[in-house]
């Protein structure tokens, strides 16, 4: 990897180290034959970050000098820590350092009671069965209520309640409750740790005043069609048999289209979320033993933003976009957001940047206020009152200031294709008259014209990496090299709260995290003779960069259009992904919202019928469609994988159900069951398995990608109380820990991966990854996952989601109405439809088969 040292007027601010600063400013180029260059942008603002004194107590919170005689809290990795606070740990952690999380070798004068810790770890441990195996691997049910001689410890007593909740289960006996003979069973039952009981998520039946009607009216309708059809058979047309048999093959066949279309409707749901129960589960409180630095255990989420052009796809629109993403609701540190940008602009680059540096105020304000919607566009253009359920006093100080800085902002953003355009001429003239000057100081012909490449330069005086508008080579938007630049580092994992107002930053944040999540632009490579697949294959390309520079276990992708409305619906989203039996879900749609459209809706852009009815319709058998937006991925599921359980339905409308396990590979007596393993099937070999399916046949030669699939694995685990029959698990807070820092030996591979000629004799876009071949991808994509065995949900939320813009004229409609029907045409005639396909077509976790019918 070469360096380039370039300058730039870069107006972000970090938060971070030296190496965190060189990453933000620094631009990632390569691809095909080319060599990955790091072109470093100077900073013009360089925010130090203050350092605690080395005799201040370590203790967040904490500003006390650790005394000179006090020696016991002196620990041998060299962690400081004041008297007070070593003797808050030692009542409450049990005497374990903070820094290092070992037990401290002097408590109170004595050797470390770390025996004593382990006795009365043991006392409250079940025994072990034959071969060494400890039973608490195996029951959710830590101790027994029949051992007389073991204290009884309610807080790690654990219930299995089967996949039912509430009345009439473990947690709540429908004949009372019975601890023992003698006891009262009309008692209420006692108080148990419902935070492993509660469930997550639950599914609602439609009212049975709106549904009834709605059944007697189709076997109304149904009697009728048979009627009309026999009458229609059985009296021909002699005269003209030839237009009498084709109107009635036409017939059928609208009558069997109208009947798979209302056979789903007959069972509709609704879901529903408690939010509390997620943050009681995975959020702590504070700083625990399990969980010393009070990390959020909820597993990361990146966010694919796509875009291909910035005329036709207002650079504006986008950094709302992105700034909607930057401001939700969810532990910033388990956040990314990527945005592609397939058209490699520098218009839609500096507009990024521009959103970037205005989410700075932009983040802490909607934090503080609690605002919605976090979209700036779409919360200054409400008519409803601003100041309603506000109640900080600087509240209107500081929006009627914030909303003088977005006008600016709309104005720099309107105002960059003609910025860049005159900036580009003045750095081409000189550039001109350079060349003019070398050719007279070599003698040649001054009449002579000049060849100088009309270029697009950037603000710090550089050639831009991506596509230019007079289409030079290596520069056009079929032929340019591979850019990532990491426009907000990754944040630290501790809270890092601001400073009180003054002139600079007009917004009080004392009490606010003033963190922002990772924000990354990325162009793919594109050079003439490569099939680029459009959005699929970018889609492709982020899932492949995400999975080495973040790789969080979920994703969530959006068009540029379409912005995060409700700032919960990424934690609402989740909850059915961790809740009990979320490990078969593939992935969480949402539906489709639109505003911008008249009120009479004279070009249908709602699809109320479609979102409303079918989807959920849908959701009632195995899951909805993925219709290409507002919807949460699992990523091993998008890596081609099995589910780690499924349901095999045989006879008769599938009445017969045989379930299906994903068994773990055999490993020795002394390994923990939380190891990152992917699942096998059956009693097959798996290590072999595995080596025979992570190869570079299949996900590319890149062993960061290969290495990373593991990880994902296991962070989109279940908790292991909540884990499904033979199906791997995580302990609680295994997801509470740092990740590792981004450096550039990762951001290179990133540039690799993106490349043009990655994927090919690979098995992206074919089963892994976004599907190609279809002018809808995202359907056959979610058909594909269907076919393996997963499962969907379609989940509306009681404020909407995510909110987009729709078609404004007739032709624009018509135009994306022919593309989807075009579409489910090709899908009826191929592979992929759900009639003839065969069964699950894709391998295991490990390279095994299973028969499963979607």
């Amino acid at each position: 990897m070469s360096n380039s040292q370039d300058s730039s007027p870069g107006d972000n601010k970090s938060h971070g180290n030296q190496n965190e600063s060189y990453l933000k400013d620094t631009i990632y180029t390569g691809g095909f034959n080319s060599v990955t260059r790091a072109h470093v942008r100077k900073s013009s603002e360089e925010v130090s970050m203050e350092v605690k004194s080395k005799m201040i107590c370590g203790m967040n919170g904490c500003d006390e000098k650790v005394g000179e005689g006090f020696s016991k809290s002196q620990c041998e990795c060299g962690y400081k820590i004041c008297r007070d606070c070593y003797l808050d740990c030692n009542g409450d952690v049990g005497g374990y350092c903070p820094g290092c999380k070992e037990p401290y070798k002097d408590l109170s004068g004595d050797e470390c009671d770390e025996p004593r810790f382990k006795e009365k770890k043991e006392a409250n441990s079940l025994p072990t069965m034959g071969g060494g195996i400890k039973l608490e691997k195996n029951f959710s049910l830590v101790q027994s209520y029949k051992a007389p001689n073991q204290e009884f410890d309610q807080s790690r007593w654990l219930f299995e309640t089967k996949g039912t909740y509430g009345y009439g289960n473990a947690v709540w006996p429908r004949d009372g409750y019975d601890f023992g003979p003698g006891n009262d069973r009309s008692g209420n039952p006692p108080e148990f740790n419902d935070r492993r009981n509660k469930p997550l998520t639950r599914k609602v039946g439609v009212s049975a005043a709106i549904l009834s009607p709605y059944r007697l009216l189709i076997m109304l309708r149904l009697g009728a069609l048979v009627c009309f059809l026999t009458w229609r058979i059985s009296n021909p047309n002699r005269d003209a048999m030839w237009l009498w048999v084709m109107s009635v093959v036409c017939e059928i066949w609208f009558a069997f289209s109208w009947l798979l279309d209302q056979l789903p409707k007959l069972c509709p749901v609704k879901r529903l979320t408690d939010l509390s129960v997620l943050k009681e589960r995975f959020e702590p409180s504070g700083p625990n033993l399990q969980n010393p630095k009070g990390i959020s255990d909820l597993p990361g989420i990146d966010v694919f933003v796509s875009t291909a052009d910035p005329e036709k796809e207002p650079p504006l629109v986008t950094a709302n976009t992105i700034l909607s993403i930057l401001a939700v609701d969810y532990p910033v540190e388990k956040l990314a957001c990527y945005l592609s940008d397939d058209g490699g602009s520098l218009v839609t680059f500096e507009a990024l940047a521009e959103a970037a540096s205005f989410a700075r105020i932009w983040v802490p304000f909607c934090r503080k206020h609690n605002i919605e919607p976090r979209n700036p566009e779409a919360y200054f253009g409400q008519k409803n009152d601003p100041l309603k359920n506000k109640k900080q006093l600087d509240f209107v100080r500081e929006r009627r200031r914030l909303k003088r800085e977005y006008d600016e902002f709309k104005v720099r953003i309107t105002a960059l294709p003609d910025s860049i355009r005159r900036r580009s001429d003045a750095y081409n003239a000189q550039e001109e008259l350079r060349a003019k000057k070398k050719q007279r100081e070599i003698g040649e012909n001054p009449l002579e014209p000049v060849k100088v490449s009309q270029a697009t330069w950037m603000s710090d005086g550089t050639h831009w990496h991506g596509t230019w508008p007079s289409a030079e080579e290596d520069h056009s938007r079929g032929d340019h090299a591979g850019i990532i630049q990491i426009m907000l580092a990754p944040p630290n994992p501790e809270t890092f709260f601001g400073k009180k107002a003054d002139e600079k930053d007009f917004i009080d944040t004392t009490d606010v995290d003033i963190r922002l999540p990772m924000l990354v632009y990325v162009s793919r490579e594109k050079r003439p003779g490569y099939d680029h697949n459009k959005k699929a294959g970018a889609m492709n390309a982020l899932v492949r960069a995400s999975a080495i520079m973040s790789n969080g276990p979920f994703v969530l992708n959006l068009d540029c259009d379409h912005y995060v409305h409700n700032s919960l619906a990424l934690r609402e989203g989740i909850c059915f992904m961790l809740d009990r039996g979320g490990d078969k879900i593939c992935y969480v749609q949402f539906p489709q919202r639109f505003e911008g459209i008249d009120p009479n809706d004279r070009y249908a852009n709602r699809n109320t019928v479609f979102f409303d009815v079918s989807m959920r319709a849908l959701d009632g058998l195995q899951g909805p469609m993925y219709v290409g937006t507002g919807c949460i991925f699992r990523r091993t599921a998008l890596y081609g994988f099995s589910p780690p359980r499924a349901t095999e339905h045989h006879g008769w409308f599938g009445r017969k159900k045989i379930k299906m396990l994903l068994k773990k590979p055999k490993m020795p007596k002394n390994q923990e069951d939380d190891d990152m393993v992917l699942p096998i099937i059956g009693d097959q070999n798996g290590d072999d398995e595995v080596i025979n399916y992570l190869i570079p046949s299949k996900f590319g030669n890149s062993n960061s990608l290969i290495d990373s699939i593991t990880i994902a694995e296991f962070g989109g685990r279940q908790l292991h109380e909540l884990r499904g029959k033979g199906c791997q698990s995580r302990l609680a807070s295994s997801l509470a820990v740092q990740h590792e820092p981004l450096d550039s030996a990762a951001i290179v591979e990133a540039v690799s991966v993106i490349s043009c000629f990655y994927e090919i004799k690979t098995e992206w876009g074919k089963s892994v990854g976004w599907i190609y071949g279809s002018v809808t991808e995202d359907v056959v994509t979610g058909y594909r996952m269907h076919n393996r065995g997963w499962r969907s949900v379609y989940y509306v939320t009681k404020r909407d989601a995510f909110r987009g813009t729709a078609p404004i004229n007739l032709t624009d409609r018509l135009i994306q109405v022919l593309r989807w029907a075009t579409g489910s045409v090709e899908i009826f005639f191929s592979r992929n439809n759900a009639l003839f396909a065969d069964g699950q077509e894709s391998h295991s976790m490990t390279g095994g088969e299973m028969n499963n019918s979607g």
